[in-house]
């Protein structure tokens, strides 16, 4: 009898775990990453409709790879995947790996020893162990599986590492074909774990693009929402050096001023702000100041426009494009792009199906469709043009 009742016992924690491993990921980011206004909240004329899908478009964060779904599957939940990418004329898409959050996080302040989000989120969805509690393997698992999608589906989706590999999906997408180009990014340089070696590994797994930090202190250097606001480490120069070097896309989004202001001293960086608002235009803690923003277009960088409410200080289209137009006004035209964070923990009045209803809201603003065109994504590509490798470099 007892060892009837120890074994239903058994079944019945069994029966749990797998119901809760199966349901509860997906309800978190479901919670986590709403949308904010239903498709009919906002309507789109056939004008702004018409100029959409003329434009070539890019975005320049994204964390959908956080959240362990195969991007080849449109779900019902979150902001994008590649066919909702697909259906909004998305072009290409920074995909970003997200490997730590502290706990408690906040715009303000965090402390690096802080217990960590992401570990648990990984045990729960089942990722591979080696992923459990090495960063540098967190990044690579996630990398792992952009790559696995696009080799399960290369008409669909392409991975770009070259200047090349970028003209020719412009070129096939041009033809007709419809294909998303993906760039592997890093939200933090906390995976490289404090050696400079492994640049070198996530370069080869892919990674075009890394932020220095996230929303805590690391190795290269201080976080805006850290604890000493300290600028570049010698290990961050050194990194900062190397990926000048390589054709990497340097990201400031979560730097700390002073970190700013070193990278922007370091010869031949071109640094962009991934995803942020305008602070005079939102007086966000979340927001880098002004000065710095402008700095970092006059240095030859994008600005990246977010698409959440704690950056623009509203949840509609409307409040996107205004923050859009405040970016242009600091930063000049040719310097800034979309940086929606869809699936970063965070809300957004569309998801990418319907993105659509930005070029609708930038027309309302009164932006011409010179200016539309270098937002949406033009920008975006001229810059990964002048700085991803040369294939043959």
């Amino acid at each position: 009898m007892w060892k009837k009742l120890a074994v239903g016992a058994a079944v019945l924690v069994g029966g749990a775990l797998t119901a809760f491993l199966i349901f509860a990921p997906p309800y978190a980011e479901r919670m986590m990453n709403p949308v904010t206004m239903p498709p009919e909240g906002w309507p789109v004329s056939d004008e702004a409709r018409a100029l959409h899908q003329s434009l070539t478009i890019g975005d320049l964060h994204s964390d959908a790879l956080l959240w362990d779904r195969d991007l080849l599957r449109q779900v019902d939940r979150g902001h994008s995947d590649v066919p909702r990418l697909l259906q909004g004329n998305m072009a290409v898409q920074v995909f970003t790996t997200v490997t730590k959050s502290p706990r408690g996080q906040n715009y303000d302040h965090n402390s690096t020893d802080a217990g960590d989000n992401i570990t648990p989120l990984f045990m729960g969805q089942l990722r591979p162990p080696r992923s459990w509690f090495s960063l540098r393997e967190r990044a690579l698992v996630q990398a792992e599986a952009l790559a696995d999608a696009a080799a399960r589906s290369p008409d669909s989706l392409r991975i770009i590492r070259t200047r090349q590999d970028l003209q020719q999906l412009l070129a096939d997408r041009a033809a007709g074909q419809q294909v998303l180009g993906a760039v592997l990014g890093s939200e933090g340089g906390h995976p490289l774990e404090g050696d400079p070696a492994n640049l070198q590994v996530m370069h080869d797994a892919g990674f075009r693009l890394m932020g220095l930090t996230h929303f805590f202190d690391n190795e290269l250097g201080g976080s805006l929402h850290g604890q000493d606001a300290a600028g570049l480490s010698d290990f961050g120069r050194q990194v900062v050096r190397q990926m000048v070097s390589k054709g990497m896309v340097i990201d400031l989004a979560h730097a700390s001023p002073a970190m700013v202001r070193d990278v922007l001293a370091v010869p031949g960086a071109r640094p962009i702000v991934s995803h942020t608002g305008i602070a005079s235009h939102c007086p966000s803690p979340r927001n880098l100041s002004d000065a710095l923003v402008a700095q970092v277009a006059q240095a030859g960088g994008l600005i990246g426009i977010g698409f959440w409410s704690d950056v623009v200080c509203g949840k509609t289209p409307a409040d996107v494009a205004g923050a859009i137009a405040a970016a242009i006004a600091l930063a000049g035209e040719d310097h800034v792009a979309l940086g929606s964070d869809w699936d970063g923990s965070v809300d957004s009045p569309f998801d990418a199906a319907h993105l659509a209803a930005l070029t609708q809201a930038l027309i309302d603003q009164g932006l011409t469709s010179d200016q539309i065109a270098k937002v949406m994504g033009g920008n975006m590509m001229t810059y990964l043009g002048q700085i991803l490798p040369d294939a043959n470099g």
